[in-house]
């Protein structure tokens, strides 16, 4: 198993490649079996309270993944086979799983690079600017000519629950065969990579590989594509983070239960996975590692809950952050369960990325 710990200091590289977005800014820096959060305060998070200006800028956080245009319409249900309905409102935002989990870095006020393919359009710079706007270093994005920026359709119910298609565009098809030195540079000299199932498995595996031999942990979003995992690139992460029916999905067992649950991560533990962070959603989360006690999360109860887009994501990146800067794996959790809990409460993927102000706030308050 790769080391935990980060990498080499990151000293960041300007790059001229006419085929990357240049950037000249600096980075800123079912049932409910889980026990909810003690009432009791626990420690503060010293590190993640400032970030200190004078000290050599960390190793970044990098993710490597999708970027999409999500056209969003809010309606009361899903519509039946055959039938056609009406939306309240619709508008596009800049999302993706990996553009989320970058911004919410960013937001984070971590070093963070993102690796990535848009299109040419209007879509592209939507995104790009989102990017940007999130603290995001892009000069690893590609814009590709001649295929679309990828785009899902978000179907917001009332309760704030979502139904998501997703059209890859540039995310599947603007990947070469093999990655250039630039792209598997950055990764290996990252703190920590972040991978999701959006872009093509031997673009991940690729990754995972170069990450893997360069002592840089690698943690593997579950959500994408609904297809098996390969077991090469499962080999080479140290952590892999599915929500419950992912894990049922992936594995072919069920999920409702703790028991169930436990005996569906021993299949991936089989598979050569040291750790695995099941997110639960309302149930909160639990990260199974081999060989010890798995550690329980509960929810940290959102005032209002509007959309539940991007939340886990935003846990993900969240947890990542918090590892990265040498957190205990319980704490790793709470961070990121306050910020996931602050993500629900905005509308929007990208949009809805919490400030680390405001995490460490929430978290100062319970």
């Amino acid at each position: 198993m790769a080391s935990i710990s980060p990498a080499t200091p990151w000293h960041p590289r300007s790059r001229t490649n006419g085929n990357h977005h240049h950037r000249h800014q600096s980075p800123t820096t079912n049932p409910n079996f889980i026990t909810q959060s003690p009432q009791k305060k626990p420690k503060p998070f010293p590190s993640l309270i400032a970030v200190n200006s004078t000290a050599e800028t960390p190793p970044p956080l990098v993710v490597v993944g999708s970027a999409n245009a999500d056209i969003y319409v809010e309606i009361d249900r899903l519509p039946q086979e055959g039938e056609t309905i009406s939306a309240k409102t619709g508008q596009t935002l800049a999302g993706g799983k990996g553009a989320n989990q970058a911004v919410c870095g960013g937001m984070l006020s971590y070093p963070t690079y993102f690796v990535g393919r848009v299109g040419k359009d209007a879509h592209g710079k939507l995104i790009m600017e989102a990017l940007e706007g999130g603290g995001v270093v892009v000069d690893y994005v590609n814009e590709i000519g001649d295929v679309p920026t990828g785009h899902a359709v978000v179907m917001l119910q009332s309760d704030g629950q979502n139904s998501i298609i997703i059209v890859g565009g540039a995310n599947m098809c603007g990947w070469d065969e093999y990655l250039g030195d630039g792209d598997l540079g950055v990764v290996k000299n990252a703190g920590i990579v972040l991978l999701q199932r959006e872009i093509p498995d031997s673009i991940n595996i690729q990754v995972a590989k170069a990450a893997r031999s360069a002592g840089v942990p690698v943690i593997l979003d579950a959500g994408g594509m609904d297809a098996p995992v390969p077991v090469e690139l499962l080999k080479q992460v140290d952590v892999f983070s599915p929500n419950e029916s992912e894990l049922a999905r992936l594995t072919g067992m069920k999920t409702e239960t703790f028991e169930q649950i436990s005996l569906a991560v021993a299949e991936c533990h089989k598979l050569g996975v040291k750790e695995v962070l099941v997110k639960l959603g309302s149930r909160g989360s639990v990260l199974f590692t081999e060989g010890n006690e798995p550690i329980k999360q509960g929810i940290i109860k959102a005032e209002k809950v509007l959309d539940t887009t991007g939340a886990g994501d935003t846990f993900t990146a969240a947890y990542a952050v918090a590892f990265v800067e040498g957190k205990s794996k319980a704490e790793c959790l709470r961070f990121a369960a306050a910020a996931a809990s602050l993500c629900v409460q905005v509308k929007g993927a990208i949009p809805s990325m919490p400030r680390r102000k405001a995490v460490l706030d929430l978290l100062q308050s319970i």
